[in-house]
């Protein structure tokens, strides 16, 4: 029998010519990794084309391991607007092949991600591939020399420690609040017999 909680998370950390991604599956409390793989681009010539292989291979990945939610690196802004659009247009590419399986997305900002892998939002891409082989025990065979395949990785991670927080059951608003909706764990103390 599984537990109830096990889900699986799909990472991409977008790109127009190579697109990272990451595969977790979460038993019980603990992340596993299941793959973690980059489509390469460079070949096709056209943007539009590229654009379609995204798709195209994100759908197959969606289809292969049947993720629950999507974690994707929102893109950062440079100063180049020709590659932030182009980027941002990949990004939405795989979003589009999620949102066409009914998968849940959650953007994560660079700073975000490696701020919750690595404990610094300035960490180098190979201090947050390093801190990934480190949390999920990844063989050194199994760590691919592309650094977009585990910063796809990083975003699912990334997102497994924010969903994964223990939730507060109730929330209240003050002390009086709490006596309201909790009479029963409050003592007034024992009055004073009347004579």
């Amino acid at each position: 029998m599984t537990p109830e909680n096990d889900r699986v998370i799909i990472g991409i950390d977008p790109g127009t010519n190579v697109m990272g991604y990451g595969i977790l599956r979460i038993v019980g409390n603990k992340p596993e990794v299941v793959a973690l793989g980059v489509i390469q681009l460079n070949k096709f010539e056209s943007h539009y084309l590229r654009l379609r292989r995204i798709f195209e291979r994100v759908l197959s990945l969606i289809e292969q391991y049947l993720p629950d939610e999507m974690a994707i690196e929102a893109p950062f802004f440079g100063k180049n607007v020709q590659s932030m659009l182009k980027l941002g247009r990949a990004q939405g590419v795989a979003m589009a092949a999620a949102l066409s399986r009914d998968i849940p997305i959650t953007e994560y900002a660079p700073l975000k991600i490696k701020m919750s892998i690595t404990g610094n939002g300035g960490a180098s891409k190979e201090q947050v591939a390093a801190m990934l082989q480190r949390i999920l025990h990844i063989p050194d065979e199994n760590m691919l020399p592309q650094l977009d395949a585990t910063d796809g990785l990083a975003a699912a991670l990334c997102h497994f420690y924010q969903t994964n927080r223990p939730q507060v059951a109730k929330s209240y608003n003050s002390w009086k609040d709490f006596i309201n909706k909790n009479p029963d764990k409050v003592s007034m103390g024992k009055k004073p017999l009347d004579k």
